[in-house]
């Protein structure tokens, strides 16, 4: 080869390494404009900073089955944080064997939500940890059970009280707050994607990187955005054209039994896509098991575009690169249960309240 052509392609080779990486920089911007990384720890929640002891404190009462009437449901149980935080099964399976209205999304970075519940119904995981505990279909208990519970064993009034002080630590609001402080540690950090909007240029595969560029052109963006790719605003689900009633169930209208307002029948909050991997089936009805089947039925009902096959598995292999670190959570070992602790019930309630609940966030 002569020294000319040798230069040609070492200058050429330069120009297409050069070229790729501004593609990368371009896209990497664009990116940085709509998405944020998840961050490698979370020091404060509204305003409210997280306390070390309230999350120790929460730690134990999230594997805790006494927290629920049978004594058999812990928060873990639905929210499996061996499988990316949720149960991956349809809907969950609460007291008695009873089935949940919607499918269980996952506790991970739930903290980076606008609102907890498909619906949206509770402002913060505060306020969502008391739902599944009283919940009929999902722990079946009451606050004054609860309470006698904890209260009933020493360690937790010691441990309540080195969380919160006062004069009666030991209640259902601290137990929720205890809960929530633990919640702000199951967070995902470092993800691919992380790493690309960090400056990585080779944490996406090329697949990945023309996933992503689908996924802000086609429109996935416009309500999966922000740190946590969603989970900030609610949409009809059905923009273009409503899926069929096995993936929208007629009798479930999503934020309507919240608001009461007629533009909001069906309509549900964006799902967070982080970890959405790990995290079938998808939809709040469950009735999805494949990601690309999930994503292919997004473009046709959101869009109102019949995605490619080729787009289909790129922007699949984009949502992929969300899967961060899972949290490394160690099984705690729970105080005993006293002699004046309230046993098992395992009893149906008499009354289950239609619509009242669903599993998770």
């Amino acid at each position: 080869m002569k020294k000319n052509q040798l230069l040609s392609l070492l200058i050429g080779g330069t120009l297409v390494m050069a070229s790729a990486a501004s593609a990368d920089q371009a896209l990497r911007d664009r990116a940085n404009a709509i998405f944020k990384p998840i961050p490698i720890k979370v020091t404060e929640v509204a305003g409210e900073k997280v306390v070390s002891a309230q999350i120790e404190l929460g730690h134990k009462l999230w594997f805790d089955p006494r927290l629920s009437r049978s004594h058999l449901i812990s928060c873990n149980t639905c929210h499996n944080l061996s499988i990316g935080g949720s149960d991956n099964v349809q809907v969950s399976i609460g007291h008695g064997w009873q089935k949940g209205p919607r499918n269980n999304p996952t506790a991970l970075n739930a903290v980076f939500n606008v609102a907890q519940f498909w619906d949206g119904r509770a402002a913060d995981l505060k306020e969502q940890a008391l739902g599944p505990l009283q919940a009929p279909v999902e722990m079946n208990n009451t606050p004054d059970r609860i309470e006698a519970t904890l209260k009933s064993i020493p360690e937790y009034v010691a441990e309540f009280q080195k969380a919160f002080g006062g004069k009666n630590p030991v209640t259902i609001a601290n137990a929720a707050r205890a809960l929530a402080a633990f919640e702000t540690t199951l967070i995902t950090p470092n993800a691919p994607f992380d790493r690309f909007l960090k400056g990585d240029n080779n944490a996406l595969t090329k697949q990945q990187k023309e996933g992503l560029d689908l996924f802000i052109n086609t429109g996935c963006a416009a309500c999966h955005n922000g740190v946590n790719v969603g989970g900030q605003a609610y949409f009809p689900f059905g923009v273009v054209k409503k899926p069929g009633a096995d993936i929208l169930p007629a009798d479930d209208k999503g934020r309507f039994a919240v608001t009461n307002t007629a533009s909001d029948e069906y309509v549900f909050r964006a799902a967070p896509l982080r970890n959405i991997a790990l995290t079938p089936p998808y939809f709040h009805s469950g009735e999805v098991w494949d990601l690309k089947e999930a994503v292919a039925i997004m473009g046709d009902a959101q869009l109102g575009r019949e995605l490619k096959a080729n787009e289909v598995e790129a922007i699949t292999a984009f949502l992929h690169s969300l899967t961060g670190d899972q949290p490394k959570v160690t099984l705690p070992i729970l105080p005993p249960s006293s002699p004046t602790t309230p046993k098992p019930d395992h009893e149906l309630p008499s009354q289950i309240r239609v619509g009242s609940t669903d599993s998770g966030s």
